[in-house]
């Protein structure tokens, strides 16, 4: 795996951090030094996830700190506490999401659960921290859409799915509304000349629970029918190399979206990849941003 710039000094959030990319995502960035909070619904398997980095790399600065993105009320929560300390966030890692749920499922805030997760709490959590963002030096927020992105799109009539539902439907809308996001805060920073850099990233087809427990939301017996359903995904390591060089490359730039070289995107080293289609539309994206707003009452400080 290529090695990460020094990190040392920085401070690096990371939402899903106990599994997966993320806690790859967190690992390869403790390693080269930053100071990296845990952002997990479960802090039991954060802290699980803390202990076995730490194993590895005894000098690890990491922070374990609870985060439901299916709840606006515990992103308000996490974000005040960031914001309490009055301490610069250097990048914002929107890494967490769900999968494919075979049912419906509405959150407390009585919005459908991936959309909720995958969207409108990163969506409020990036607005939230975006004072403490900008007290950076060099600010980034990099958001993990699909490609499932390709696929989807956005049903303004309906978008919560309460008509119809269709798991991986919903997931290519929420992963759209991802990669959405990401290119209209790149718009947004430049229109306000606001030095913050904002990237996307996809993992390709990456062997993580997401792809085994996505559609049982971690309940026991899928992974080992995702295996077989994905003999070809590639290593967990290699998935999440787009994701750190959107959040931490050097050469990365606003707007930008990173995935893997190989053939269909799907596997292979990191590379700058092709906006689909779906996203490229700035008033798809801004009439998205404005219902988003609405939906969570968050709002960028510029």
């Amino acid at each position: 795996m290529p090695i990460l710039p020094d990190q040392t000094g920085r401070r690096i959030v990371v939402t899903g951090a106990n599994s997966g990319t993320g806690r790859e995502a967190a690992l390869r960035l403790a390693t080269a030094g930053a100071s990296v909070v845990l952002a997990v619904r479960d802090t039991g398997k954060g802290d699980a996830a803390a202990a076995d980095i730490r194993a590895a790399h005894p000098d690890a600065d990491l922070e374990v700190r609870e985060l439901d993105l299916a709840d606006l009320a515990s992103v308000r929560r996490f974000a005040a506490g960031i914001a309490d300390e009055d301490r610069p966030v250097d990048v914002l890692v929107n890494n967490a999401g769900v999968m494919a749920p075979p049912r419906r499922i509405e959150t407390v805030d009585g919005f459908e659960l991936q959309l909720a997760t995958n969207f409108l709490g990163p969506f409020a959590l990036t607005n939230l921290l975006l004072p403490a963002l900008l007290r950076a030096e060099a600010p980034r927020v990099t958001t993990m859409s699909s490609l499932a992105a390709m696929g989807g799109s956005i049903r303004f009539r309906d978008l919560q799915w309460e008509r119809g539902y269709n798991g991986w439907r919903a997931y290519g809308q929420s992963k759209l509304a991802d990669l959405l996001l990401a290119l209209h805060l790149h718009r947004l920073t430049v229109e306000a000349d606001v030095p913050l850099l904002s990237t996307a990233a996809h993992p390709g087809i990456t062997r993580t629970n997401l792809m085994a427990n996505g559609r049982s939301l971690g309940r026991s017996g899928s992974g080992r029918s995702g295996d077989r359903q994905m003999p070809f995904a590639q290593s967990v390591e290699q998935g999440t190399e787009p994701l750190l060089y959107a959040a931490v490359g050097p050469n990365a730039v606003g707007g930008a979206y990173y995935g893997p070289s190989g053939a269909f995107g799907m596997s292979g080293p990191a590379t700058t990849v092709s906006i689909p289609g779906s996203a490229r539309s700035a008033d798809l994206a801004r009439s998205l941003w404005a219902v988003a707003e609405d939906l969570t009452g968050t709002r960028a400080p510029f």
